[in-house]
């Protein structure tokens, strides 16, 4: 345990200094930028380390994986996002444990939250997730609405009791215009971003970038990195 909490230290360590030379290159504070740590796959020890450490903000994407951990972690003081696809037979057990869904991608998803919501008594933040690779009224590769759809389902989460708004979510797109173009990507999350706060004025939340693009992801303007492998390593997935 010892040898993984220096290993841990360590790699948190050199992510940090990435992100704070990334803020500096971009002349931003490095408030500005909050770390999630993608845990999936991960132990309920290294997140135990990782809160130890300082971290108080992980990430999950499989229901499975995520919700016998966080029992184990209920202890610590940590916001726990889920940005993986969400089924809406998952949605009561997620409510359960996430304080944001990073992955909100369509109408169904938005009723199911807010009704699990309400019956757990509970607040949940929700990011729209942006496809950038998506047709016009079309998904992505791996979730997300087209552009043209983020107007219509916020509103929709806007006024859904028990959810609250919070921003935008994107994965750089394997395909598409944006493919290998990552900062062009995150720019035009930003842009959409202010088209949304226009409506929404406190949706702020701006999470893109994660452990080989994290730079580019400052540059434009996110206000959170989801960073996994740079801080855990590279690991075999559970099950």
């Amino acid at each position: 345990m010892t040898d993984r909490r220096t290993e841990l230290a360590g790699n948190l360590a050199k992510v940090e200094e990435r992100i704070a030379a990334a803020c500096a290159a971009a002349g931003r504070a490095r408030e500005e930028v909050t770390l999630i740590v993608v845990t999936k796959t991960y132990p309920a020890d290294d997140v135990r380390i990782l809160s130890e450490l300082g971290v108080r903000q992980v990430a999950e994407n499989r229901d499975q994986d995520a919700a016998p951990k966080y029992a184990e972690c209920a202890d610590l003081p940590l916001e726990w996002h889920f940005v993986g696809q969400l089924q809406t037979n998952k949605v009561r057990s997620v409510v359960g444990y996430a304080d944001v869904v990073q992955s909100v991608d369509r109408d169904r998803l938005v009723t199911a939250l807010s009704k699990e919501a309400v019956r757990a008594g509970r607040e949940i933040g929700c990011l729209i997730q942006v496809a950038l690779d998506a047709g016009a009224g079309g998904r992505g590769e791996r979730g997300g609405i087209a552009p043209a759809g983020i107007g219509e389902l916020a509103d929709l989460i806007a006024d859904a009791p028990g959810l609250r708004l919070d921003g935008l979510m994107t994965v750089a797109p394997l395909t598409g215009e944006y493919a290998g173009r990552e900062r062009a990507a995150f720019e035009r999350l930003m842009d959409l971003s202010t088209d949304l706060r226009r409506a929404h004025p406190a949706a702020t939340m701006v999470s893109a970038g994660m452990s080989a693009d994290l730079e580019e992801a400052v540059a434009a303007g996110a206000t959170h990195v989801r960073v996994g492998s740079a801080v855990l390593g590279v690991r075999a997935r559970l099950g």
